[in-house]
């Protein structure tokens, strides 16, 4: 059972941002610090990958582990509702999987990068882009 009103968990989750989140925040400055110039969330592109390096052709995707259903402790489904969770969390694992496909066929080089990594100070980029 929840342990707060839905009217309070409506509110709650309706803070959630999908964009300029905090790993996302994280991976840009990394980014400008090398001296990489990039686009945000560029809505030519499937499913709008949150940073797009034009010129070198390369989108990348921030997930949060939770969001994407990654297979770590921060994805752990809630106690209540697990049904609608379920749902929805596989939903969009299945709307990522035909975005990346179709990013990948436009020629582009994918690199997906997981709240955990970023978490875990484990982001390494410079061996992928």
């Amino acid at each position: 059972m929840d342990t707060v009103s839905k009217k309070k968990r409506s509110e709650i989750m309706s803070r959630i941002r999908s964009k300029n989140t905090k790993p996302e925040m994280l991976v840009r400055k990394h980014l400008s610090l090398k001296g990489y110039r990039y686009r945000l969330h560029d809505k030519k592109l499937p499913g709008k990958p949150d940073i797009v390096l034009k010129r070198k052709k390369i989108a990348i995707q921030v997930r949060g582990c939770f969001w994407h259903g990654h297979n770590c402790k921060l994805a752990n489904y809630p106690k209540t509702n697990r049904k609608y969770w379920k749902n929805k969390i596989d939903n969009n694992r299945k709307r990522d999987r035909k975005n990346d496909k179709l990013i990948k066929k436009m020629g582009y080089k994918l690199i997906v990068i997981n709240e955990c990594k970023i978490r875990n100070k484990k982001l390494n980029l410079e061996n992928k882009l």
